[in-house]
């Protein structure tokens, strides 16, 4: 059988390059297609330390390290008293456990060779992977968009993309979808289901001259992500130093309260920062560099993560609420676990749905687990902090924040987090009752 390429690739990003950059290493003849032309702005700007793994397994981390990015050697969150509580027991309570705080060297994690990663500037990041996935033989076709893949013939899938104004066939022996949240076969195939709770939306920009050390938990975490938990319920901040003077604000929140709002995106985007009179006054003291952008879509799941000919990776096969910056953690690792089953494929000849069984049970272990943490922090995110502080607790939360989560069952720490908190909302007299949010979700849902 006479195909074009082994593998053709839909998506540039982290995903999609570094699902490249893994085979072109093996040997196989890769094809990237990807829509944009780079460099090209995206959020999603922190990492997490289990991304180190696939960018040395990929030879990408010398490049990484010369771009000079930001190192994050750790990751804080803060919490603000809820608008409804005013008990001056809880006040103190929350004074003493609303402040959280890690560093990921204090826990060892396979694969990963430094007690830091990086904040990144993903025009310039996805950028190199992609330009690295094509120094290691793979081929990548910017500008040109993918349409539909055809799996009719049994032996190979035909990918149709769209050159200028005509339409070009690719044949390949298997398709593998990183187009992000276009979800390419996501749509194609009817697998994309919206998550049930996590409706999220967020307005975002960038701000030259931020003083993060007016918003830091001490002088020497400055550079840290931070989480800033607003006084509004299921509502939050992100903080991530993007170089030495420019800082990534972005407020997400329940994308309902956008339409109920009714106002533009500027007055939106200060209305709720404002409630946070600290990270407020620092931010008008700072200069805007870009306009603010919207980021909606935000939770879904797909019935299905691979099949005959096809695996789905990163966005395109999941997208789980970005609070612990899981996103390009997720792409990444996706595209390490895939590539192992698509390589056995090749040696067997046999792209059927079964050979890519070991990545599909890695990757919806790792998105059940980022999913269930994200539900807790959501549901009650005192005890969140708590939990971190507790050090019979704290180094199995720091492996879930380091993103070590896709070759073991579930966490021990997840369960009797959930236990805490359905004793929580079955007891109105519990201390921590008033801190309860509004996104009651399902545990471990979907399913699928």
């Amino acid at each position: 059988m006479s195909v074009d390429y082994d593998v053709v690739i839909v998506g540039g990003g982290p995903a999609g390059s570094s699902a490249a950059a893994y085979l072109a290493k093996a040997g196989l003849s890769v094809a990237v297609f990807e829509s944009e032309n780079f460099p090209r702005p995206h959020v999603g700007e922190s990492l997490v330390p289990a991304t180190t793994r696939v960018l040395l397994e990929t030879g990408a981390m010398d490049k990484i390290e010369a771009a000079g990015f930001p190192r994050k050697y750790g990751a804080a969150w803060t919490s603000s008293l809820p608008v409804n509580v005013s008990s001056p027991q809880v006040t103190k309570f929350t004074h003493e456990l609303g402040v959280a705080d890690v560093l990921f060297s204090e826990r060892d994690q396979p694969g990963v060779d430094r007690d830091y990663t990086f904040h990144v500037d993903r025009s310039k990041f996805d950028l190199i992977l992609l330009k690295h996935a094509e120094s290691l033989g793979a081929k990548v076709f910017q500008g040109v968009r993918a349409l539909r893949a055809d799996f009719d013939d049994p032996d190979k899938v035909t990918l149709t993309c769209r050159l200028g104004s005509r339409e070009v066939d690719f044949t390949a022996k298997m398709i593998v979808d990183g187009s992000g949240r276009q979800t390419m076969l996501g749509r194609q195939l009817g697998l994309k289901q919206a998550d049930p709770v996590f409706n999220q939306y967020a307005v975002h920009a960038w701000f030259e001259g931020l003083d993060r050390a007016a918003v830091a938990n001490s002088p020497e975490k400055v550079d840290y992500i931070y989480v800033h938990f607003l006084p509004i319920s299921d509502t939050w901040v992100w903080q991530i130093p993007i170089s030495e003077t420019v800082t990534s604000i972005g407020v997400v929140t329940q994308k309902h309260r956008f339409a109920e709002a009714n106002m533009d995106r500027e007055k939106f985007f200060w209305s709720f920062v404002e409630s946070r009179p600290d990270l407020y006054e620092a931010l008008q003291k700072t200069e805007q560099v870009t306009p603010l952008k919207v980021e909606g879509d935000y939770s879904y799941a797909m019935s299905q993560i691979c099949g005959d000919r096809y695996v789905l990776l990163g966005d395109a096969a999941r997208f789980v609420d970005p609070i612990f910056s899981s996103g390009v953690s997720v792409a990444l690792n996706s595209a390490r676990l895939a590539c192992k089953d698509i390589l056995k494929a090749v040696e067997a000849d046999d792209f059927s749905k079964g050979m890519f069984a070991d990545y599909e049970r890695q990757l919806r272990n790792g998105t059940r687990n980022w999913y269930e943490f994200i539900a807790v922090y959501y549901r009650l995110n005192i005890l969140f902090t708590t939990y971190v502080a507790d050090p019979r607790y704290r180094l199995d939360v720091l492996r879930l924040l380091q993103g070590d989560l896709y070759d073991e069952e579930e966490p021990e720490v997840l369960r009797i987090m959930r236990e805490t908190v359905t004793a929580v909302e079955n007891d109105p007299t519990h201390l921590w009752h008033p801190y309860l949010g509004n996104l009651r979700s399902p545990f471990v849902a979907p399913s699928f």
